[in-house]
């Protein structure tokens, strides 16, 4: 899940000198946004549709200073606080003048609101993939969560539970004051309360089941736009937000009247109505390798690399017992790890511009990440002899049949096919299945039924830190920790318990360095065991339209700000 350092690594896109108010931002995308509901909001692409519609208490501007960037900046707050109590409490004052959008009609966004918005990550119908974060760090949200798990999932149950049950370590004494009393020190705490999951939520929305058809007719929007029409897996229509005001917000200005997102596209097809002028930005699609030299070589300047921390690994599915149970042996996942030939995945991305080889689960940019390979190889090549020795000591000398389904997207079906000659050469045999973006997540990943009967056995899976800098926890914690709650994103619910006791000295650590020292031994501990195959760490290579002025990199959507920009038409 990503949110993410954004610095641009390619041309300068300098602001347009004269701002315009007005017209349509045409947006292409090929999958849908996976989420109207902030709470339930995992995937980095839908941030861009969440700054858009929904104002948090902490967030970031959007800048060509990287370090601008990805600063945390005061939003529905009135300044960042001072940690009180040694470290242990924070208390907001929310802005005047910042309001809901109830069917039309403004209301005033009040601390109670910051409070439900933080219940609702632990519904029993559609969760956060954050949940770990705030549960593990915020006083009394376990056993609020615990106690969630049990309420029949309706509207009107649930509502009740949220209505009339406290996390004790939330105060709201009156309506402009919020407080949070942690367990522990967190430094990093400021930061997740710029996720979207800690977007406040108005008592209006608990009659609907979260982002249920119902809520997402009756969306309600407390940003600059709000959604006017939806055709799912089609367009996506935004329009002002007649409750939001520019006086109450310090981070948006809204120059553009109308959003209006086309899902469906393939990447070429969108690269050349951009270029046509027929629209202007790109959603989820990356610009395919192969137009790189051309865009690169004529000095277009409306191509921006953008290094998001993103990192890719496979995961190896060690809840099925396909194959006897073959993946739950470390020395078969440690065979995995051998036999990829990370450099030539580097080139089919287009180069050390895109992607470069990766070893561990902290990537570049993150306190944490270290130069390190535990399965080390010739030029980052793989080591197919290595793997097969590995795989005729665990028992299988002949090799292995595994399934591997992949997101039919970008050029992510070349790259499957790349892992899969490389793991070919160790006697390990992949059948690819293709899969839509938008089905890839729900029906495989985070379908438990589906990883536990064995319809895949390794997937390739992509990673954004949470926030930006000190962010080895929204790596570590979404992914590779088990507390007995499935977490949306440990697919196979692992677990290391002396990673486990690393990481919680690296979140109460004295200063950056040593933090930087535990969580580099969490990242050992973690790849000791194999329980992904990391390949690459990689950029987001975006693209706009000539009519797009002021295009500024908005951190948590590596991608342009729709909330900052302009038009030229």
């Amino acid at each position: 899940m990503l949110a993410t350092t954004a610095m641009l690594l390619a041309l300068a896109v300098l602001p347009a000198t004269a701002q315009e108010t007005g017209g349509v931002l045409k947006i292409l995308g090929s999958g849908d946004i996976d989420h109207f509901d902030p709470a339930s909001v995992g995937v980095v692409t839908s941030n861009n549709f969440i700054r858009a519609t929904q104002r948090t208490l902490v967030g970031y501007d959007s800048s060509l200073d990287p370090a601008e960037g990805v600063a945390p900046k005061a939003d529905l707050a009135v300044e960042l606080p001072q940690p009180g109590d040694d470290g242990l409490t924070y208390t907001f004052t929310l802005r005047d003048g910042a309001a809901w959008d109830i069917k039309g009609t403004p209301r005033p966004i009040v601390a109670a609101d910051v409070e439900r918005g933080i219940k609702r990550m632990c519904n029993p119908v559609l969760g956060s993939s954050f949940l770990t974060y705030f549960v593990s760090l915020i006083e009394g949200m376990d056993t609020f969560c615990d106690g969630f798990a049990k309420v029949e999932p309706t509207a009107e149950a649930m509502k009740a539970y949220v209505e009339g049950t406290d996390i004790t370590g939330i105060e709201t004494p009156d309506d402009r004051t919020v407080t949070f009393r942690l367990k522990e020190k967190a430094g990093d705490f400021i930061y997740m309360l710029s996720l979207p999951s800690a977007a406040p939520a108005p008592v209006e929305i608990l009659d609907f089941i979260p982002d249920s058809p119902d809520f997402r007719k009756n969306f309600m929007a407390s940003g600059p736009y709000t959604v006017a029409d939806y055709v799912p897996d089609s367009t996506l229509k935004l329009k002002r937000n007649p409750a939001w005001t520019a006086e109450s917000d310090p981070l948006r200005k809204a120059y553009v009247d109308e959003i209006e997102l086309t899902f469906g596209l393939q990447p070429d097809a969108a690269i050349q109505q951009i270029q046509a002028g027929d629209a202007d930005m790109l959603y989820d699609i990356l610009v395919p390798p192969a137009l790189l030299p051309m865009l690169q070589a004529t000095g277009d300047d409306k191509l921006v690399a953008i290094s998001v921390g993103r990192t890719s690994f496979i995961f190896v599915n060690t809840a099925a017992d396909n194959n006897n149970g073959a993946l739950k042996d470390v020395k078969v996942r440690q065979a995995l790890n051998y036999a990829i030939d990370k450099a030539a995945i580097v080139q089919q991305m287009g180069g050390s511009y895109v992607a470069a080889p990766q070893n561990g689960i902290f990537g570049p940019g993150v306190v944490g990440y270290h130069d390190f390979d535990l399965y080390p190889s010739a030029d980052h090549k793989g080591d197919p002899a290595k793997a097969k020795a590995l795989l005729v000591e665990a028992g299988f000398p002949d090799g292995i049949k595994l399934k591997m389904p992949f997101r039919n997207i970008n050029d992510e079906p070349a790259i499957a096919q790349t892992i899969q000659a490389s793991m070919k050469k160790a006697g390990i045999e992949l059948e690819l299945i293709p899969v839509s973006a938008a089905d890839y997540y729900s029906k495989y990943m985070t379908n438990q039924e589906t990883t536990k009967t064995g319809a895949w056995d390794i997937a390739p899976v992509s990673w954004s830190p949470d926030w930006v800098g000190g962010a080895a926890r929204s790596v570590f914690q979404p992914q590779f920790t088990f507390d007995g709650r499935h977490q949306t994103y440990n697919y196979t619910d692992y677990n290391n318990d002396a990673a486990n006791a690393k990481a919680a000295e690296a979140i109460n650590a004295a200063d950056a360095a040593q933090a930087g020292k535990l969580w580099a031994e969490v990242d050992e501990l973690v790849m000791g065991d194999a329980p992904v195959i990391p390949f690459i760490s990689q950029n987001v290579v975006v693209y706009h339209s000539d009519a797009v002025k002021n295009f500024l990199p908005y951190a948590l959507g590596a991608n342009g700000d729709w909330s900052n920009l302009w038009l030229e038409r």
